[in-house]
């Protein structure tokens, strides 16, 4: 995609940051609120810090996915997918490398209060959600270019995001709040899985082996339909485990969404994906905010 002729320097980094990513970014912190609230342990200054360390981190890889695939060439000229500021030649390489160790070090503001609450554990969270970030795209062996990309984001976007907004604020653990980071770690999957289908041909022309590339374009597909499927599949086993309440069915609401968006992936290709990507974003933090309204009900 090509950029706008009136780009400025505030422009750029706006583009950069991709704020439409946010609200992937913010899904776990709201569920894993919720069960703090639930049992009783919701803490306003923990889940905003687990909220800004969020936002940061998701910000921080957002430059280095930028900066790395330009230099690695994933990033062609004829890119359709979103634009990267540094392939358009809006930001330097080394303006936007600068600009990610900055944000990763703002990230610590946040991370350095909620260490001091949480203790090595947070710390040990902190450090390896920034290496993933980093790693994703960078170093000499990027796990985004061997295939690895969604069970990362589904760890650390999921299991480790809602079950650590968790404990920052109780100071313990439950089998809800572990559970509960499933179907998000699967929407947000699903968000890395559509950006893969919409750039099969240019990754593996770059020698960027996704799973997207390594399934091929029917196979990617069912890959984006079983991932938002499971995570649907997820809140009725809840109930039936005996870990929630039939009111995390309210995330139902939202299958009207979902099927728009699993419409668009299995009949569109190319740049038209680019809707997708949007709209199981906003799928993603749709789905946490029913999620989280049903889970705050014993």
């Amino acid at each position: 995609m090509s950029a706008p002729a009136s780009t400025n320097a505030l422009s750029a980094w706006i583009l950069a940051s991709r704020p439409r990513t946010l609200f992937a970014a913010a899904a776990p912190v709201v569920v894993g609120s919720a069960i703090a609230m639930r049992d009783g342990g919701f803490a306003l200054w923990p889940a905003l810090a687990a909220l800004l360390g969020a936002l940061l981190l998701q910000v921080g890889s957002n430059l280095a996915n930028d900066v790395f695939d330009f230099q690695r060439g994933a990033d062609a000229p004829d890119r359709v997918g979103p634009l990267r500021v540094t392939q358009a030649g809006l930001l330097p390489p080394a303006q936007v490398l600068r600009g990610m160790w900055i944000v990763f070090a703002l990230s610590l503001i946040p991370g350095l209060f909620l260490a001091a609450r949480g203790g090595w554990p947070v710390v040990a969270i902190g450090v390896s959600a920034t290496a993933a970030a980093i790693l994703y795209t960078g170093g000499p062996l990027p796990y985004g270019y061997k295939g690895l990309g969604e069970i990362f984001v589904f760890v650390f976007f999921g299991l480790v995001a809602v079950s650590g907004t968790y404990y920052v604020q109780t100071s313990t653990l439950s089998w809800l709040a572990i559970a509960a980071g499933i179907p998000i770690g699967l929407l947000t999957s699903a968000i890395l899985g559509v950006n893969n289908l919409r750039d099969i041909g240019p990754d593996q022309a770059a020698g960027k082996i996704t799973l997207a590339v390594r399934l091929g374009m029917r196979g990617a597909r069912l890959e984006y339909l079983l991932l938002v499927g499971m995570a649907f599949a997820a809140p009725p086993a809840l109930v039936a485990a005996g870990l929630a309440s039939a009111w995390v069915m309210l995330t139902w609401l939202s299958l009207p969404l979902a099927e728009r968006q699993a419409r668009i992936v299995v009949t569109q290709s190319g740049a038209a994906l680019n809707a997708a990507l949007a709209g199981t974003a906003m799928l993603t933090f749709e789905f946490s905010l029913l999620f989280a309204a049903g889970l705050t009900v014993p």
